[in-house]
């Protein structure tokens, strides 16, 4: 796990920054940021808000998402709040819930997201279901009274994704922004649309909320009038394998400004989880497993299972499936991927008689992010749908628990999570159950105001005019 020189664990992506020319991890060409005495000085005063700063007179990298999270496109009041996503905050629910003082005690509730437990798995030597049981022990003997899977929540960002791409591919000759449609679930890649590329993309972006706060929405929604508990009594912490998630917690839409309460209270990683385990001085042997918790209580449930798709929740396998058969009546039962760049950038087509009806793109990591927006530029994008993640790798090589030294991922530890994830079973969200209920129960409906309110949102194009940026002159 990745500690920073206190010994603590780092809170985002640490940045370090240089009196010479940097350059990104992420970024293909010579990063020509401005390092005026004035915003090193403005930087070392307020820091970032994301990490700590480091002054060295050597050439140090920068690496993007700390570019991205920097406070040249950070207000201080985002700072300020993401600050507070750390193992500090838990420590202090779970202390206020110890006092006599009942009026503060919230329910303590952990969604940890599939990506983290293969990580977890390998820790602790075990199998995915077996490392999700000790982990729930583990939480639960801290004080944690719920600790769910976001399988189900992922789920539902799966089939409206789906819908909103028949939708939009059905209108694309009378709406210009229709095509291609980006994915939404990851949120490194949604700061930078917003903040650097703007209404380029924005438009283009699926208005789908990610697997993490349609989970906030679940639980500070329907388990929270199911427990007969108003949003503000519940704390709600997201275990992650990314950094960025702590940034997509912090957004005003999920805000309720009535309670003062987020959908997502706090995101930490999983190596963060694995320290506060550590700090514990707990043996994974010690543990008793427990079994994770369900929205509705006692279940049925087949157990651990997975999306389609390797190391990520699969939105390109089931949005391209969905479209072939909702589109063209097709059954497409095995997608074959064609390498183009790399291994990050991908692309499937459907063909049906030399005609090729379909055309989809993965595309991981800032590099091939990069070039598909100079091609955007160019108007020389065939893709219909593009899943983009700005790790690469996909989920599973998130900085939360994947990095190695240097601050790069360790392909190792990347491969055997890769193999851990694909060894669980996959079960396609429109046969799950459970999620049909919560449509009926929770939802209203499919189409209803309810859904549309906790489902989806909207991106906007949030970019500031380079004078009020301090790394204007950034290529990507």
């Amino acid at each position: 796990m990745a500690l920073n020189t206190s010994g603590a664990p780092r809170t985002m992506s640490e940045v370090s920054i240089g009196r010479k020319k940097e350059k990104c991890e992420n970024c293909t060409k010579q990063c020509n940021k401005k390092q005026s005495e004035e915003g090193i000085n403005s930087l070392q005063e307020k820091g970032v808000a994301t990490g700590e700063v480091k002054e060295s007179t050597s050439v140090q990298q920068v690496l993007l998402s700390a570019c991205l999270s920097c406070d040249g496109c950070l207000s201080e009041d985002e700072g300020q709040r993401i600050s507070q996503q750390n193992l500090e905050e838990i420590n202090h629910v779970l202390a206020l819930n110890k006092k006599c003082d009942t009026s503060k005690h919230k329910i303590l509730v952990v969604s940890v997201c599939p990506q983290s437990l293969p990580f977890f798995a390998i820790k602790f030597q075990l199998d995915v279901p077996a490392a999700a049981k000790k982990l729930c022990g583990f939480l639960k003997s801290v004080g944690v009274h719920y600790v769910f899977d976001t399988t189900v929540a992922a789920s539902f960002s799966i089939l409206e994704s789906q819908r909103e791409f028949v939708q939009r591919y059905r209108c694309k000759h009378h709406d210009s922004n229709a095509m291609p449609m980006f994915t939404s679930s990851c949120p490194g890649w949604i700061r930078y649309a917003e903040r650097v590329l703007g209404s380029l993309v924005t438009p283009h972006i699926c208005t789908a909320r990610s697997p993490q706060q349609i989970m906030g929405s679940l639980v500070k929604d329907f388990f929270a009038r199911q427990q007969k508990l108003t949003p503000d009594q519940i704390f709600h912490v997201v275990v992650a394998p990314c950094f960025d998630k702590k940034l997509e917690a912090v957004r005003e839409e999920f805000y309720n400004s009535i309670l003062e309460t987020r959908d997502v209270d706090c995101v930490l990683t999983s190596g963060e989880i694995l320290h506060l385990m550590e700090q514990s001085k707990v043996a994974v042997e010690e543990v008793d497993s427990a079994p994770l918790d369900h929205v509705f209580g006692e279940t049925t449930d087949p157990g651990m299972t997975r999306h389609e798709g390797c190391g990520s929740e699969g939105f390109l396998e089931h949005i391209f499936k969905h479209a072939a058969k909702e589109l063209f009546g097709l059954d497409v039962q095995e997608i074959v991927y064609k390498t183009l760049r790399n291994r990050d950038f991908q692309e499937v087509a459907l063909e049906r008689d030399g005609e090729t009806l379909l055309q989809f793109a993965a595309v991981y990591g800032f590099r091939n992010i990069q070039t598909l927006v100079h091609r955007m530029k160019k108007g020389k994008v065939p893709y219909q749908l593009v899943e983009v993640l700005s790790c690469p790798g996909g989920c599973l090589s998130g900085r939360g628990q994947a990095e190695g030294e240097g601050g790069r991922p360790d392909r190792t530890l990347v491969q055997q999570m890769e193999e851990h994830y694909s060894s669980l079973p996959v079960r396609l969200p429109d046969t799950n159950p459970e999620v049909q209920r919560l449509y009926q129960d929770w939802l209203d409906g499919h189409d209803s105001p309810h859904a549309q309110q906790c489902l989806h949102t909207q991106y906007k194009n949030h970019t500031q005019p380079s004078s009020q940026i301090l790394n204007s002159d950034i290529q990507w």
